[in-house]
């Protein structure tokens, strides 16, 4: 094995039975119910229903559970639904450093997997806190300037070491499924400032499938790899450098998960500080009707992904789809500014995008990357300078979100409850939200069989109300 090779590395990572500090298994809590809350949020969106639909037709003994109804399916299909669950509101968690992640995308095939096996509640704290800790480390250490490849590359790699931990399965073995997982889902890299549109929001739901599947074949005996000569077979070599990647060393404890941070808008996670301080300046403008223009100097990553550095005129589009909008820091600027609230449904909804105040004040709205602001520390950081109408110019800034770990008002367990609370209303029963938070809290007490107890159960109402789906599976 090579000095370089980086699957090996992080196949040793994930076997290392180090274990797991208090902090990593309190934030493992945090975001199992950050999860549950958005995909509560989620559970009649179409493409959620679309998902669900296609899991409830691969039942299966022991399986897993797919999100709010009763049964067991296959995991990697249940891994499917429940990630669509999660993805679809771009609600859940976050990071960005050299290269930006969504971590709590691989919760939904550890769980499903950890189900399936009847495993306990330790050991999905074990997978989780794996998972976490490659992908973030592999944000941290690759650069999405330097690579061909979506960083849904990383999230099929996590998903694999985090098995490997689940399961606790030999280094080679870890190694080879890794290397499937890499080369089943490194996708080209889309053009920045270019967002997702209908299922390809879910490719993280669809990386999680495929990263079971790779972990199943090479329990089964399937060799592969993942190092930098790989890209002999298509891969950028750059991208898989192990020298880039700074991995904890045999014995260190997993904490990176404690360095990721929640969405508490729904919303681009570079859009997070914006709308933060949209909300915090609307005090000191009294009448937003009086703005002449807007500047928002932001990072080089968000202005080219999310401000008018990106030069996708659909940014400014009314009627330019919700996933859109959330790319669009001038439309999050400009709705929070006026509305004081953000909103995961009202603040997209057509007539409120169609607005002509919104209209008017969106269109004086534009961004600015700043050097200063490019840094690895805060690349979501954002200074706003107003200009009314008298000339006067008001000027605020903000290095990360307010719920960032580093921000004004971190996300405590306490809120942590609240969104799912807020979010659970009229979805799921409120003696349903307690037994699940009462089993949840208790992760680490979890005996084997368990783990299906993870699900709390939707009011069969709103899920007969949701889009009905027809296809192969039946």
């Amino acid at each position: 094995m090579t000095e370089l090779d980086l699957g090996w590395k992080i196949a040793e990572v994930a076997a290392d039975p180090v274990a797991v500090p208090a902090e990593t298994h309190a934030m493992v809590i945090n975001r199992l119910i950050d999860n549950a809350a958005v995909s509560a949020a989620s559970v009649s969106r179409r493409l959620v229903a679309v998902a669900r639909a296609q899991a409830r037709a691969h039942r299966n003994t022991p399986g897993a559970a797919i999100f709010g109804i009763d049964g067991t399916f296959s995991p990697e299909w249940a891994a499917l639904a429940n990630g669509a669950a999660v993805d679809d509101l771009e609600f859940h968690d976050g990071y960005l450093a050299g290269y930006h992640a969504h971590p709590g995308a691989t919760i939904p095939a550890l769980v499903a997997v950890a189900q399936h096996t009847g495993l306990r509640g330790t050991d999905l704290v074990r997978g989780i806190a794996t998972a976490y800790e490659v992908q973030i480390s592999l944000a941290r250490g690759m650069s999405a300037h330097h690579s061909t490849f979506h960083h849904n590359a990383h999230l099929g790699v996590s998903v694999a070491a985090g098995l490997g931990t689940l399961l606790r399965l030999p280094v080679p073995t870890i190694h080879a499924a890794i290397g499937h997982a890499a080369h089943l889902t490194a996708l080209p890299c889309r053009s920045p400032g270019k967002p997702h549109a209908g299922w390809n929001l879910h490719t993280p739901a669809h990386t999680g499938k495929l990263a079971i599947e790779a972990v199943d074949r090479a329990m089964r005996g399937d060799s592969a790899t993942l190092a930098a000569d790989g890209a002999q077979d298509g891969y950028d070599a750059a991208f898989w450098q192990a020298d880039h990647v700074r991995l904890p060393g045999m014995g260190e404890p997993k904490r990176a998960i404690v360095d990721s941070y929640p969405r508490q808008h729904s919303a681009s996670h570079l859009g997070q500080a914006a709308i933060d301080l949209a909300l915090r300046m609307r005090e000191r403008i009294s009448h937003v009707r009086d703005i002449e223009r807007v500047v928002l100097h932001t990072s080089h990553h968000a202005h080219l992904v999310i401000g008018t550095g990106s030069g996708d005129a659909r940014k400014f589009a009314p009627d330019a789809s919700r996933n859109v909008l959330s790319h669009s820091v001038m439309y999050l600027f400009a709705v929070a500014l006026q509305d004081g609230l953000w909103h995961h449904e009202r603040s997209y909804a057509p007539e409120r995008a169609h607005r002509p105040d919104t209209i008017e004040l969106w269109q004086k709205i534009s961004t600015a990357a700043v050097p200063s602001i490019d840094s690895a520390e805060t690349p979501f950081g954002v200074r706003a300078e107003v200009t009314l109408g008298s000339g006067e110019v008001i000027v605020d800034e903000l290095a990360v979100a307010d719920a960032h770990p580093a921000g004004a008002r971190p996300f405590e367990r306490k809120d942590y409850v609240a969104k799912f609370a807020e979010l659970a209303d009229g979805v799921i029963d409120r003696r349903e939200q307690q037994r699940f938070l009462d089993v949840v809290t208790c992760l680490r007490d979890l005996k084997r069989g368990s783990l299906g107890m993870l699900n709390p159960l939707v009011d069969s109402r709103i899920l007969d109300a949701a889009p009905t789906t027809y296809g192969i599976f039946r």
